[in-house]
């Protein structure tokens, strides 16, 4: 049952994603930053742990993912280090994804012919 789960809350997620490209005829990078915002808006007031908890994949996968993981590391952080905490939490939890999206983009730019 936990896969239907996944399945109906990153689909869910995909639709509000969709919609606001079609509905609202906002750009895919402003539909990208109001998903992450309200990733992060959700972890900040406490209801995005709970999602994940239930869907597991499906809230982890989406875009929304990423401002929860933000906001996570940078709660984490300041309760240790302080104001400062903030900052570098934010860099400390997000910087190997980051990280990652740029090494595989160079080696794919490397091995394909990219489009000019």
């Amino acid at each position: 049952m936990m896969y239907v789960w996944a399945f109906i809350v990153g689909g869910i997620i995909c639709v509000i994603g969709q919609l606001l490209m079609d509905a609202a005829k906002l750009t895919p990078a402003h539909t990208m930053t109001v998903l992450v915002v309200s990733g992060a808006v959700l972890d900040g007031i406490g209801l995005y742990e709970p999602l994940v908890d239930f869907a597991g994949a499906g809230a982890t996968v989406p875009i929304t993912s990423f401002g929860n993981s933000l906001v996570h590391g940078a709660m984490a952080e300041a309760e240790q280090n302080g104001i400062i905490g903030v900052i570098t939490g934010i860099f400390e939890v997000t910087s190997a994804g980051i990280s990652a999206a740029v090494i595989f983009s160079f080696a794919a730019a490397l091995l394909f012919k990219p489009k000019g």
